[in-house]
């Protein structure tokens, strides 16, 4: 059995070296094409639209205001009625699942990928990625950070400048850095 590639190794959850010629290649074009959707006309949504959905892996009719970054798309799969203001910044390196009826605000990040503590394996370029899901009708405010692993579930609410380092629970408030519980059954 052979080794498995750096792409095969990142897709799984594994350490891998995201300088790999594949995946340096892979977001390359993926930040062309962030780039392209980017300098987009206003009133062309059309084209933003083609770009968007040659982008991302699953579209459901989403719209991101631009500037929208990503390092893969291929790996975000946006749910029905997705919406995100300026700013989004997807790092996929593992899958980023997002449900439908999905609100983000502004300079939002959403980053799967971490790497070591340590400073040797640091310094060598080694990274890893965990999946993100969000659930559907949650509301991301502005400014906050989604860490990688993390599940975020049904109707939950992340309060504006929030870090999301664990899961949230659905129908769930939280906020802070890091994030914490403010209030429960959002619902009612």
């Amino acid at each position: 059995m052979s080794e498995p590639t750096e792409k095969q190794k990142m897709l799984s959850g594994q350490a891998y070296f995201p300088s790999n010629k594949v995946l340096f290649a892979e977001r390359e074009s993926a930040k062309q094409r962030c780039h392209q959707y980017n300098q987009c006309a206003i009133s062309d949504r059309k084209k933003s639209r083609h770009i968007l959905k040659a982008l991302v892996g699953e579209y459901a009719g989403a719209w991101i205001e631009p500037d929208f970054y990503c390092d893969y798309g291929y790996n975000i799969k946006l749910g029905k009625n997705f919406y995100a203001n300026h700013g989004l910044v997807i790092l996929d390196a593992a899958p980023v699942i997002i449900g439908d009826n999905v609100m983000i605000g502004p300079k939002v990040v959403i980053s799967t990928a971490t790497h070591p503590l340590d400073p040797e394996r640091r310094q060598k370029g080694i990274e890893s990625a965990q999946a993100i899901s969000i659930g559907n009708n949650v509301w991301i405010g502005a400014s906050a950070t989604i860490l990688e692993g993390v599940t975020i579930g049904d109707n939950a609410v992340i309060a504006a400048g929030a870090l999301v380092n664990r899961d949230v629970a659905a129908d769930t408030l939280v906020g802070g850095v890091p994030s914490r519980v403010l209030k429960t059954d959002i619902s009612s």
